[in-house]
């Protein structure tokens, strides 16, 4: 989709800060951190929403899924068991839900305590 900022990413039309890539996922740094580590992890397949990918290609989304876990590995948030590091994995789908761009991605957040609910 060459309307798509996400794939236009993936293409390589627009930079990323790329901190992780397959054959079929890519994990970059969001341009406005809403934690001290913000990463994006898209397949790069367009797909417009986490239940339209899970349709289509379960096995994809779990290697998205699995991407944000190497993510997370890669920039020590992975909980060894204790009380920290740790991470939150969050999606948004659909417009009430605050999905800005309409090609599926998995926000990887940590770095900071995450409260629930936000405020």
């Amino acid at each position: 989709m060459t309307d798509c900022l996400f794939c236009r990413m993936v293409a390589g039309e627009i930079p990323a800060d790329v901190v992780h890539e397959t054959d079929r996922v890519l994990a970059f740094r969001d341009i406005n951190p809403q934690a001290p580590t913000h990463v994006l992890v898209i397949p790069k397949q367009h797909h417009a929403t986490a239940g339209a990918l899970a349709a289509a290609d379960p096995a994809l989304l779990g290697e998205v899924v699995s991407g944000a876990h190497t993510v997370a590995t890669q920039e020590g948030l992975v909980n060894d068991g204790g009380s920290e590091p740790g991470y939150r994995l969050v999606t948004n789908t659909g417009p009430q839900a605050g999905q800005s761009v309409h090609h599926v991605h998995f926000h990887v957040l940590g770095g900071r305590r995450m409260e629930w609910p936000p405020g």
